[in-house]
């Protein structure tokens, strides 16, 4: 982030800033995920709340300690700081099924892509995704990003309800639903991972900037780790350095 990246401030109520970087049509996660690492491992003084999503950083403030132009003045600063060593990054591996009843639309969405039903199951198993934001439902992670042919526009009409644990895609990036529901994106695997347990010790499995890979398995084998008392569905987690 040594070069200040195309960006706009906005200002978010009484005690918030929103930096939005790119623009409507062009976001840039890795730079909003970039941004909100930094902001978290140099804490600014006053800053009460660190948020990243798809392409934006958002940062509430005690007002009795700081301002805004403070805040906006301490994260121009953190942009331009030389970078810094990658941090260690957790790794998730999530056992998952693509086509038939756990993805009805994967040969649809091959034939849009223009590639085989064994070509996108492969891109979808070979590519390691970041969790790009969280949001729509509790720990609920928008992943990316996909090869370029998956750049797919979203559906015209919703389908009306995809399971939990279902695996969907749009625009080159992945959702796994957390609880079921309807979509405009194409449903295409199924996986037993739950994002988010309220009673388990970690209640939401994943955070902005993790890795995930989904590794094929097969329906029976699926079907058992629906019963996985702490919800990850077979689910790993290592740390990448």
């Amino acid at each position: 982030m040594t070069q200040t990246p195309p960006y706009r401030i906005f200002p978010l109520g009484q005690d918030g800033v929103l930096l939005r970087f790119g623009t409507e049509r062009t976001i840039h996660p890795a730079l909003a995920l970039a941004l909100a690492a930094r902001a978290q491992a140099t804490p600014i003084p006053g800053v009460t709340e660190i948020a990243s999503s798809l392409g934006s950083v958002m940062v509430r403030f005690a007002p009795e300690v700081t301002n805004r132009a403070e805040v906006a003045a301490a994260l121009f600063t953190l942009m331009k700081a030389p970078e810094a060593p990658a941090a260690p990054t957790r790794l998730w591996t999530i056992p998952a099924c693509f086509g038939g009843d756990h993805g009805p639309q994967l040969a649809e969405v091959a034939r849009l892509a223009n590639i085989t039903p064994d070509a996108a199951v492969t891109d979808l198993t070979a590519t390691d995704l970041t969790v790009l934001a969280i949001g729509f439902a509790p720990g609920q992670p928008y992943l990316g990003t996909l090869p370029p042919v998956w750049a797919l526009e979203r559906q015209q009409a919703l389908t009306p309800q995809v399971p939990a644990g279902a695996i969907v895609v749009a625009l080159r990036q992945v959702v796994l639903f957390a609880n079921p529901s309807p979509t405009g994106w194409r449903w295409v695997g199924a996986c037993a991972f739950r994002p988010f347990v309220a009673d388990r010790a970690a209640p939401f499995a994943l955070g902005p900037g993790d890795r995930v890979r989904f590794a094929l398995t097969d329906a029976s084998t699926l079907a058992g780790l629906h019963t996985a008392p702490d919800g990850l569905g077979g689910a790993t987690c290592t740390v990448a350095r």
